[in-house]
């Protein structure tokens, strides 16, 4: 939730029509960080080397490999069964492989030093060698290729929140027990979220993730972790790791860490806003001096991409019956499709310009919560507001009013529909959605779809405590 005026984003090359040079050298850079990682593990006697990847919700999937088949790995990589794995395969073809993207190694502080523990991410290919379409991360890389080939270069920023708990087990009267009382920015001496905070700030920091802020957020026991601006597909890498860490810290620390979107009815989801830029070349393309907002034509035909397309894709950014709790359960979070500057209640948010900041020009998407697929989500965002460029779509006017305080007949005028209201709500949007099928694949697409049937479906034939509580006395 902090506003963030001054930063300035890093700049890469713009990768489109560079042609066999640029594969060339994209080549000799793999084989070069290959060296290092095999390197790196004998000379600090690495015993176990992770391959992680996801399936298509996210869950972080990991094999353990012996620093003898490293290299093997990065040759033809490692076979599995696909088809157990939720969304990656089917059992007709069921053999897949994964391949280490050296890029990733880092050392995993929290197994200590001892018998060395690292990780790397993995890509998912086929039995030929070709990337999979079901690959959550090829999606994303797909993604990104296509905006390479539009002459763009993708940053993205997440501010990440989630609640620390005493434990996972709930209190007496059935709800989750927050570690402390603490609301907005407060500092709670002696506090136990302070000194998690720091310790999870070190422990990211030691895996090569930069952050820029944390604080306690606006729940009792709710925190937010803000990183550093990277290219998307290392954000995503970033993300699955932050997560990691912050679980593994709390249980050393005697805690439990949720990123459940809605873990508490009276406080504040938890949400994962995002900021988001393009560069072509060094130069921000997102920002155009003397218009409104200082806004170019390109980022508000991005905006009115995202916002087109957003009731087709918030089963991506909010795929669990959790997630429309906190979309519609107030606490700041947006349920309507606007945008607005510096407006906090709107869904596209354009933060506050300083002048001889152009390079920091973003737009924040602020519906995504904590626990959707990085990936997918930062897939269907970024497509979402490519088709926007390339069809030139036009973007209404931005918000001036708090729209949570104006009503339905109001909202309605001013043309802000609704998100969903529901996970089966998003689910029947996105089936009706031509674009989501072409940014995710068709495989994707039908197993996460599956997937998300078969939770509402769990989820509608329960009969919850509330029933219970309400009508088992009356009727």
């Amino acid at each position: 939730m902090i506003s963030k005026v001054n930063r300035e984003q890093p700049r890469g090359p713009c990768k489109a029509g560079l042609g066999h040079g640029w594969k060339n050298r994209k080549e000799a850079s793999m084989d070069r960080q290959q060296e290092f990682v095999l390197r790196t593990i004998e000379e600090r006697d690495v015993r176990f080397v992770r391959l992680w990847f996801t399936d298509v919700v996210g869950s972080l999937k990991s094999v353990a490999l012996a620093p003898a088949e490293v290299e093997g790995a990065f040759e033809e990589g490692l076979g599995f069964d696909g088809s157990s794995i939720e969304g990656l395969a089917r059992v007709f073809e069921s053999d897949m492989l994964a391949q280490p993207d050296p890029a990733t190694f880092q050392i995993l502080p929290w197994r200590g030093e001892t018998e060395a523990t690292s990780r790397m991410f993995c890509d998912i290919l086929t039995p030929d060698g070709e990337p999979s379409t079901a690959d959550p991360r090829n999606v994303l890389k797909r993604t990104l290729a296509k905006a390479a080939d539009m002459g763009f270069t993708c940053y993205t920023h997440p501010e990440i929140e989630f609640y620390l708990l005493k434990s996972q087990q709930p209190g007496p009267d059935g709800s989750p027990v927050p570690v402390d009382e603490g609301g907005y920015f407060d500092h709670v001496p002696g506090g136990v979220a302070q000194d998690f905070r720091r310790t999870a700030v070190t422990m990211l920091e030691s895996v090569g993730i930069s952050v820029e802020f944390s604080h306690h957020e606006a729940g009792p026991g709710q925190n937010e972790i803000d990183l550093r601006y990277a290219d998307a597909l290392q954000t995503a890498d970033n993300i699955m790791t932050f997560r990691t860490v912050i679980k593994e810290v709390a249980l050393q620390q005697g805690t439990y860490a949720t990123f459940m979107p809605k873990p508490f009815t009276a406080h504040p989801g938890s949400g994962m806003h995002t900021h988001f830029s393009l560069f072509e070349g060094d130069t921000n393309a997102f920002y155009e001096a003397g218009s409104e907002f200082q806004l170019s034509e390109t980022a508000r035909q991005f905006i009115a991409g995202i916002l087109k397309h957003a009731p087709e894709f918030t089963a991506v950014t909010n795929q669990f019956v959790n997630s429309y709790k906190r979309l519609w359960g107030g606490g700041e979070a947006p349920s309507y499709l606007s945008w607005g500057h510096n407006n906090r209640s709107a869904l596209v948010r354009v933060p506050l310009y300083k002048p001889g900041k152009g390079q920091s020009a973003r737009i924040e998407y602020r519906g995504i919560d904590s626990a959707a697929n990085p990936y997918l989500a930062y897939a269907v965002l970024l497509g979402a507001g490519l088709k926007g460029i390339e069809e030139g779509y036009q973007l209404p006017a931005a918000a001036e009013d708090d729209i949570w305080s104006l009503s339905s007949a109001e909202r309605r005028a001013m043309g802000h529909d609704p998100l969903p209201a529901s996970l089966h709500d998003a689910i029947r949007t996105m089936e009706d959605s031509e674009l989501m099928p072409q940014i995710l694949g068709e495989q994707v697409f039908e197993h996460f779809l599956r997937n998300k049937r078969a939770e509402w479906q769990d989820y509608r034939l329960q009969v919850t405590p509330y029933e219970l509580q309400r009508n088992l006395g009356i009727l």
